[in-house]
């Protein structure tokens, strides 16, 4: 069952005070980006996470679901309607990502700089 055109919504206006989050619909269901990085989805209704430790420290009893058969284990997030709690989550969940990106980009620039010299 797709996810219901009220739910987005609904999850945008909790995550009102989060900048840049924005839902974007894909194959009957959302995608959920905060200032354009990808960090869960709405799937059936449900809100999911990709699983960082930060947002795994704030929900110590979160439980992890499958977005679909086949996909990875996300963050199943139930307890939409505390703004406050799901505000903080999204936030460390989208800054623990786009820290995870700044240590990839860092070491992949790092590995082409010592290849350059090496070929020096």
């Amino acid at each position: 069952m797709p996810t219901s055109e009220s739910f987005p919504a609904y999850i945008l206006d909790q995550l009102s005070d989060v900048p840049g989050a924005a839902c974007r619909p894909m194959m009957g269901e959302y995608l959920l980006y905060v200032g354009g990085k990808l960090i869960g989805g709405l799937y059936d209704d449900r809100l999911l996470l990709k699983p960082t430790e930060a947002a795994r420290s704030l929900l110590p009893d979160v439980r992890t679901e499958k977005p679909y058969d086949g996909g990875r284990d996300m963050l199943l997030i139930e307890d939409t309607d505390d703004r406050e709690l799901l505000t903080a989550v999204v936030l460390a969940t989208a800054e623990a990502l786009l820290e995870q990106a700044r240590r990839s980009r860092k070491k992949k620039t790092d590995v082409q700089s010592n290849d350059r010299e090496n070929q020096s």
